[in-house]
């Protein structure tokens, strides 16, 4: 099994997982966090729900600046009620990107992020692709959290949860 195989097995366990979480997320709580420090119920959502996209621009793209130019780069965090659309979306791109790239370029090619022009991580593509899949499971996680403190349904991620008993 090649590399390119190997993500593109993880992202279609990974999609349903994340999709099902999405399903449950409250309309009407955006600005709900658990914590003042916490980061609020709408924005982790939107995150969790675009971060498929961020395969794209691993893959395609040279580099990410988080603090572009005023005007430039800006983010649109997607409606409660479209979560899921933009989810399944983002990972049908990301299909499609995994299938049309390489091994050879994953492993040999780096990807950078930069903040304010400065270069904060330089890594080989294969490296953030991982850490993204991990970064996604981390605010998946986080989700489920946000989704228990609200009464709603935790789906079974990697097995059975209070409320769902499948595993998945």
């Amino acid at each position: 099994m090649t590399l390119t195989q190997l993500f593109l097995a993880e992202l279609e366990r990974e999609a349903p997982r994340t999709r099902r979480a999405l399903e449950q997320v409250p309309s009407g709580l955006d600005d709900w966090k658990p914590h003042p420090k916490s980061m609020p119920l709408g924005r982790l959502a939107g995150l969790v729900a675009a971060m498929p996209s961020w395969i794209g621009l691993i893959v395609d793209q040279e580099e990410l600046n988080l603090t572009p130019p005023p005007g430039q780069g800006t983010y649109q965090q997607p409606a409660t009620d479209t979560l899921v659309a933009v989810h399944d979306g983002h990972v049908q791109k990301a299909r499609e990107v995994l299938s049309r790239t390489t091994d050879e370029f994953l492993l040999t090619t780096n990807w950078k992020l930069l903040a304010g022009g400065q270069v904060v991580m330089n890594e080989p593509r294969h490296v953030v692709l991982r850490d993204t899949l991990n970064h996604l499971a981390h605010h998946r996680g986080q989700l489920t959290v946000y989704l228990r403190l609200n009464e709603r349904t935790v789906p079974a991620i990697y097995g059975p949860s209070a409320d769902d008993q499948h595993f998945a």
